[in-house]
C-alpha cells in the first residue's frame, strides 16, 4: 500500500494538470517501455525507445511491435507532442534536459537493483498512467513467484557468476544479486570487488571458482566474439551444461513484471537439482 500511495503522490506532483492520467506518453528507457507496455492503456502509449522491440532485451518485444519506435533524440519524443515522457535517470541526460526546457514533464527512473526497487517501479508507474490495480497484480505476481523460489531453494550458500558477453559481470550490488539472495545464493561477484558491474577476464572467472555460473542461453556455437567468451574450453570444462543456471537476459536486464518469469526459471532449476549436482534449464 505504501508502494501504491507514494506513486500517488508523485503523479499528483507531476503538473497542476496531473490529476488525471496522462493521455500520450513516450518512453526513452528499454525499461520504462516494459513498463508502459504492461500497465498503459494501448492508447496512451505513443512512442516506444529503440530497443522495445530487441527480443533478446525486451521481454515485451512482441507486444512492443504495435507501437511507434523512436530513435531515442529530443525531435522524436518532441514531435509526439507528449503529455509525459519516462526516462531512465542516467542515460540520455542531454536529451531529458532538452525536453524538460522545451516544457515537456520528465518522469526519471532509476536502475533497479532489488526486487523490492522493481516492485516500488510497478507501484510508480501503476499509479501514473492510471493503473494501480494493474500494478499491484504484477506485485503480487513477483511475491507469489518469491514464495515458489523460496519453497524450492534448499542448498543455501552456493556461489553462483553471472556471466555475459565479453565477460560481463554484474556486481554485488545489482538485481542479478537480489534475485540469487532470494535463493540464498551468493553472487561471487563481490569476491572480485566488482560492485555494481563491470568486466572479467577469463583468467579472473577460473580463479573465482565459483560452484555455478548463471549465463543468458544454453548456445553451443558462438555468432560473434562476445559469444564466444562463454564457449571458451575452459568455462565449457570446468562449467558443463548441469552446473550452469540458463536465465534469458530479456527477464533479468530490467526490473519489472518479468521478474516473476526471472524468478520461476531460477526455481526450475534448483528445483530440478540433485542434491550434488549444479543447476541448468532450458533457454
Amino acid at each position: 500500500m505504501r508502494l501504491v500511495l507514494s506513486a500517488a503522490i508523485f503523479l499528483a506532483a507531476l503538473s497542476p494538470a496531473a490529476a488525471e492520467p496522462p493521455k500520450k506518453i513516450v518512453s526513452l528507457n528499454l525499461c520504462t517501455d516494459q513498463l508502459l507496455l504492461s500497465l498503459a492503456d494501448p492508447d496512451q502509449i505513443a512512442g516506444l525507445s529503440p530497443y522495445a522491440r530487441d527480443p533478446t532485451l525486451s521481454w515485451a518485444a512482441a507486444e512492443a511491435a504495435r507501437f511507434p519506435v523512436m530513435s531515442g533524440g529530443a525531435e522524436d519524443a518532441m514531435m509526439l507532442r507528449p503529455d509525459l515522457v519516462v526516462a531512465g535517470r542516467f542515460e540520455r541526460r542531454a536529451t531529458r534536459e532538452l525536453l524538460a526546457r522545451r516544457g515537456l514533464t520528465v518522469a526519471d527512473f532509476d536502475i533497479v537493483r532489488s526486487i523490492d526497487e522493481a516492485k516500488a517501479q510497478i507501484a510508480r508507474m501503476g499509479a501514473i498512467v492510471g493503473h494501480p490495480e494493474r500494478a499491484e497484480a504484477r506485485i503480487a505476481a513477483i511475491d507469489a513467484a518469491v514464495a515458489r523460489l523460496r519453497a524450492v531453494a534448499t542448498r543455501k550458500g552456493l556461489r553462483v557468476l553471472a556471466v555475459s558477453r565479453r565477460g560481463w559481470i554484474p556486481g554485488a550490488d545489482s538485481l542479478t544479486s537480489s534475485l540469487l539472495a532470494t535463493a540464498g545464493l551468493i553472487n561471487a561477484a563481490s569476491e572480485m570487488g566488482i560492485a555494481t558491474g563491470g568486466f572479467a577476464t577469463l583468467e579472473q572467472i577460473v580463479a573465482t571458482k565459483p560452484d555455478l555460473v548463471l549465463v543468458a542461453s544454453a548456445l553451443t556455437t558462438a555468432e560473434d566474439q562476445g559469444q564466444a567468451f562463454l564457449l571458451h574450453p575452459a568455462l565449457q570444462r570446468l562449467y558443463p551444461p548441469e552446473k550452469r543456471i540458463v536465465i534469458p537476459e530479456m527477464l533479468t536486464v530490467c526490473g519489472g513484471p518479468m521478474l516473476a518469469e526471472g524468478l520461476d526459471r531460477l526455481a526450475g532449476a534448483l528445483g530440478r537439482s540433485a542434491p550434488d549436482q549444479g543447476s541448468h534449464i532450458a533457454p
